[in-house]
């Protein structure tokens, strides 16, 4: 009998261990047993993944980016959620400050979210280099409040919302989970309205190194995309989990957040 699978995830919300839980018992019935372990950071999710004490990580984007780059391209991503594969930055400002695209943004300040969010950090200063604009046309003000957990959290995007109401900056960017979860009315309900969304990119997926054999991968995946919403059984993971389906991963998603990377000389380690 082989042994359990070990997938690695973040604990960025303590509910992270109740849908783990469930995870663990829906695989308890089949040919693809698998246990979990729970980090603090990505940092060490990803040493773990490539010191072989995981076989799985359930990975950001950023993350994603770097184990690429510390495995030289030798790792492979297995599935990930269907809203990973639409996710998108949005820039919010006060309700009626008309700024009007990204251009608006010249010469007033922007609230970013902590710097390992791809989503609300990293992109946003790409996107604003697509338009056009350099790191002396924008004011950025980093709000880096929970650094490790990649932005999971939505806490830095919040506080960045917070120093939009303060007077401290003109706009902020943040992940559209975020926006539509916590932050459309968190603050004040109305007091905000998007000025620009980012094309489509990808965000988490399931990350393995080639040590992990397809006869042990495939039974697992296969199973995962077996998850079914319209299962009572199955749905109130996957809700906290926030998806309807498992699919195939997208990988031409990552390409905007590998060039970001690569642009603004982030290490591929922490």
């Amino acid at each position: 009998m082989s042994k359990p699978l070990i997938i690695g995830s973040v604990a960025y919300t303590p509910n992270v261990v109740t849908i783990w839980e469930g995870i663990r018992e829906y695989f308890g019935d089949g040919p693809a047993e698998m246990d979990f372990v729970l980090y603090s950071n990505y940092g060490r999710q990803v040493d773990a993944l490539l010191a072989g004490e995981i076989d799985i990580a359930w990975n950001t984007n950023l993350a994603w980016v770097r184990t690429v780059a510390q495995t030289g391209g030798e790792c492979r991503a297995l599935a990930q959620r269907d809203t990973d594969t639409v996710f998108q930055t949005i820039f919010v400002a006060r309700t009626g400050s008309a700024l009007g695209g990204l251009e608006g943004l010249k010469g007033r300040r922007l609230a970013l979210g902590s710097k390992d969010s791809a989503q609300a950090a990293i992109l946003p200063v790409h996107y604003l280099h697509e338009a056009g604009l350099g790191d002396d046309d924008v004011e950025l003000l980093r709000i880096n409040s929970d650094v490790g957990k990649h932005g999971d959290t939505g806490r830095s995007e919040l506080d960045a919302l917070r120093a939009v109401m303060d007077d401290k900056a003109d706009a902020a960017a943040l992940g559209i989970n975020t926006w539509e979860a916590i932050g459309r009315d968190e603050l004040m309900p109305g007091a905000f309205e998007v000025f620009w969304e980012s094309p489509t990119y990808s965000h988490c997926n399931f990350t393995a190194l080639p040590t992990l054999s397809d006869e042990r991968a495939a039974p697992w995946v296969e199973k995962l995309l077996a998850m079914d919403f319209d299962n009572p059984a199955h749905r109130p993971i996957l809700e906290m989990e926030g998806l309807r389906q498992w699919v195939l991963p997208k990988m031409d998603g990552y390409a905007s957040l590998f060039d970001a990377v690569k642009e603004q000389g982030i290490s591929p380690r922490w």
